[in-house]
């Protein structure tokens, strides 16, 4: 089945070119080239991803993202942001964004991004497995991680993780007790040629801690001033819910 693609970009040349080089990899593209249109589209139709920018007429990419996670759409989206605005990506990142390129950037690139988070999120819910069929599986006390899956649970709970936050828990989680710097998690976790900042992976660490604190007792993250993190796990630490 062919996967569509929504394309929220007011620069006319930009949305063509993205428009085009997209179709040529065989996805089906629509384009909105206002804020509004495009969250009322992103809202009412279905779509395998979202390139989102920033800066949009009549609601900004933003606003977009907040309302469109808020009411619970978990689409993948990817927001362009300008040159340097590291800052527009942290706030992204931490409002739901699953990555962002920036301004300008090359087909090659763009399509490599586009490809990377598809093939991250392409395992959800495909099927749904029964306890007893457990596969390959990483248990830490509590904390199950179901890598082919991309599903972690932590006691009785499923903690549901964008799927960076994913990853990073699982490199944690295959070295526990180990201090990992922010340029081991930005290497194996973005690649080598990812460039975005280690906020980036702060910003994903800061929010991962969040969904675990469900059991902090039993699972947590520490930070290592300067150095990075690791995933601190207590055995015999069962998950306690009344």
């Amino acid at each position: 089945m062919t996967q569509r693609l929504l394309v929220i970009e007011d620069e006319p040349t930009l949305s063509r070119l993205l428009s085009y080089n997209l179709t040529q990899e065989g996805f089906q593209v629509d384009v909105e080239e206002h804020g509004t249109a495009g969250y009322e589209k992103a809202s009412h139709e279905e779509y395998d991803l979202i390139l989102l920018d920033v800066m949009l007429p009549g609601m900004n990419g933003f606003q977009i993202l907040e309302k469109l996670r808020t009411k619970g759409l978990t689409t993948p989206i990817i927001i362009l942001t300008a040159k340097n605005a590291e800052e527009e990506v942290v706030q992204g990142l931490k409002m739901g964004a699953d990555d962002y390129i920036t301004k300008p950037f090359g087909v090659s690139e763009l399509l490599a991004r586009v490809s990377a988070v598809m093939r991250r999120v392409s395992g959800h819910g495909e099927e749904v497995k029964g306890p007893e069929d457990r596969g390959n599986v990483i248990s830490l006390g509590a904390l199950e991680i179901f890598p082919e899956k991309y599903e972690v649970r932590l006691g009785a709970q499923n903690i549901n993780l964008r799927p960076k936050e994913f990853e990073v828990l699982l490199y944690l989680a295959k070295k526990p007790g180990v201090v990992l710097t922010r340029d081991d998690l930005m290497n194996v976790v973005w690649g080598f040629d990812y460039i975005g900042g280690q906020r980036t992976v702060d910003v994903h660490v800061s929010s991962l801690r969040k969904k675990l604190e469900l059991d902090p007792e039993s699972v947590h993250i520490d930070s290592i001033r300067g150095v990075g993190y690791k995933l601190v796990v207590n055995p015999n630490k069962g998950s306690h819910h009344s």
